[in-house]
């Protein structure tokens, strides 16, 4: 019954054991790290080192540890990461019992890898048609920069990286990632090796572990593990980026047509519209307007991204309609790096939310190294709001504040992440939304109910 991972390996491993045998990461380089966990399905994400023969993982359900089943990698050859000597593995995990906790541990070279930490998680739960909706939380945030010396800037950029542990100590559904989740240098973003090995380099941050393995993560992206500052959709290197990216995070899909990242998911009565701001994307140096109108040519999310997104929200019953994006949305004050800088687009979805007369829906985003809100006032509709939730361990952006009166709430200008919590009875939703620094404290926080995301009747 045992599948050797070594055949999988034998390729790569002979042609770069010479080249990175003083260098080879040894056995578990980073991981494990849940991705998604559903009903009767869950995926777990592991990183290997090139000496490894064989990776498992045994599972069982809580309780009951002589009953474990036994699961593989679901597969990887030399190709998939370029030819480059970094090994992620995904196990798919399936015919699980629904609402129910599972144990797990990972083997290599058939011996059990020691982690410090508990590894389990548990199948979502059968509530529709049944009971309420369950109330929940999750944490988000953007901008996780990870120092590397040689290859960093003069002056280190990150700062430290236990925010990380604070949060895995937030007790939470899931974390959903805004972008910039790793930082490609000029050194990085110049090769499909460089890609990789910042992906990986990353990934096995030490304060990171626990967090990966403490609740389920998903992904979107931004610029900066994408490719260069503020790039676009003319990068040259842009299908290695997305390589990387499907690799390293565990989404239930990764756009359309081998185009792009974008995807959907779901948690109780709320789904999440993870946008791709990047794939597509004009230059933000295209002119927003020619003649006096909007160019239709400067598009941030595309034709495709946008009609797909559209028949999403169309097809969708959610309470709550977060639509995810790496750069803010709403922002009238910020003029670059801003969906409104494409006004062609930005306002032909505005109209399709009006005309459409969609409830619930509101807006993530991440990207400019403090957390805020913004709020936009509609006439004949209820108010959008962008909340957005930066950074980690990037630098911050502490210099005051311009004056701006869509910005409600209190700004915070320190490493932070948020936590969003979704709460009470039917037709009666409520999110909050607290602002933590790496000490747990919390330093704001702002409240939104389902009735104040309602399409007024006429």
């Amino acid at each position: 019954m045992k599948q050797f991972f070594a055949v999988i390996l034998l390729f790569s491993t002979t042609f770069f054991s010479t080249i990175f045998a003083q260098n080879a990461n040894k056995g578990l380089v980073s991981g494990p790290m849940l991705g998604y966990v559903e009903h009767r399905a869950a995926m777990i994400w592991a990183e290997v080192g090139i000496d490894v023969n064989v990776i498992q993982i045994n599972y069982w359900e809580k309780g009951k540890r002589d009953s474990f089943q036994t699961v593989f990698p679901s597969g990887i050859d030399a190709e998939s990461m370029d030819n480059t000597p970094f090994y992620p593995v995904k196990f798919e995990l399936n015919n699980l019992r629904m609402n129910t906790t599972y144990e797990y541990q990972v083997l290599i070279n058939e011996t059990p890898v020691l982690i410090k930490y508990p590894l389990t998680f548990k199948t979502k739960e059968l509530w529709e048609w049944r009971k309420p909706a369950p109330d929940f939380s999750f944490l988000t945030g953007s901008c996780a920069y990870i120092n590397d010396p040689e290859y960093d800037r003069p002056k280190p950029y990150g700062n430290d990286p236990n925010i990380f542990r604070t949060m895995a100590k937030t007790p939470a559904s899931f974390m959903l990632w805004l972008g910039d989740n790793n930082y490609l240098r000029e050194a990085d973003y110049s090769s499909n090796y460089g890609i990789a090995y910042r992906y990986s380099h990353d990934r096995a941050t030490p304060e990171l572990q626990p967090l990966l393995a403490a609740m389920p993560h998903f992904a979107i992206w931004d610029d900066h593990d994408y490719g260069p500052d503020d790039s676009d959709k003319s990068w040259v290197l842009k299908e290695s980026a997305r390589n990387c990216f499907k690799k390293y995070w565990c989404n239930h899909s990764y756009g359309e047509d081998k185009k792009g990242v974008y995807t959907k998911m779901r948690y109780g009565d709320c789904e999440f519209f993870m946008l791709d701001n990047r794939y597509f994307r004009s230059a933000d140096d295209m002119l927003d307007s020619i003649n006096g109108k909007p160019n239709e040519d400067k598009l941030m999310f595309g034709k495709q991204q946008m009609d797909w997104l559209k028949n999403a929200l169309l097809s969708s019953n959610a309470t709550f309609k977060f639509i995810v994006s790496g750069s803010q949305v709403l922002n009238p004050i910020i003029k670059s790096e801003n969906w409104r800088s494409y006004p062609y687009e930005f306002q032909d979805f505005m109209n399709f939310l009006d005309n459409n007369r969609l409830s619930g829906v509101l807006f993530l985003s991440g990207d400019i190294h403090r957390t805020e809100i913004i709020k936009i006032d509609r006439k004949n509709n209820y108010s959008l709001f962008d909340i957005t939730s930066s950074s980690i361990t990037a630098g911050v952006n502490t210099q005051k504040l311009n004056e701006n009166p869509y910005r409600i709430g209190g700004s915070v200008q320190e490493n932070n992440f948020t936590k969003v919590s979704v709460s009470g009875p039917k037709n009666d939703r409520e999110l909050k939304f607290e602002f933590i620094n790496i000490n747990g404290e919390i330093k704001s926080e702002f409240k939104i109910s389902e009735k104040e995301l309602k399409t007024p009747r006429f």
